[in-house]
């Protein structure tokens, strides 16, 4: 986290209170290590050192937002400070 700017890191806190302007809410948020900390288990049990299968993208952190439809929350990932790449909104399996 020391690589990120203080004022994205003030961006991030603030983002919760405009998401709950807008009527959703924050169930989870979360910091992931650099990739090199990560690992991909394969169906066949090998385990490999990378964050994922065939990809040049590194997933810097996550929000799960609880809101009302897709449109909100394409509002609410357009809210979210950006330092390289793009936020991608994706809805959750029903429980």
């Amino acid at each position: 986290m020391a690589d990120i700017p203080p004022e994205v890191m003030e961006a991030n806190l603030r983002a919760g209170e405009k998401i709950a302007a807008m009527g959703a809410r924050v169930v989870h948020e979360q910091a992931l290590q650099p990739s090199a900390a990560t690992r991909t288990i394969y169906k066949n049990g090998l385990v490999t050192d990378g964050p994922f299968i065939e990809s040049k993208e590194v997933i810097a952190g996550f929000f799960v937002v609880e809101t009302t439809d897709l449109e909100a929350a394409i509002a609410i990932g357009k809210l979210l400070p950006i330092m390289d790449g793009a936020v991608e909104v994706r809805p959750l399996l029903a429980e």
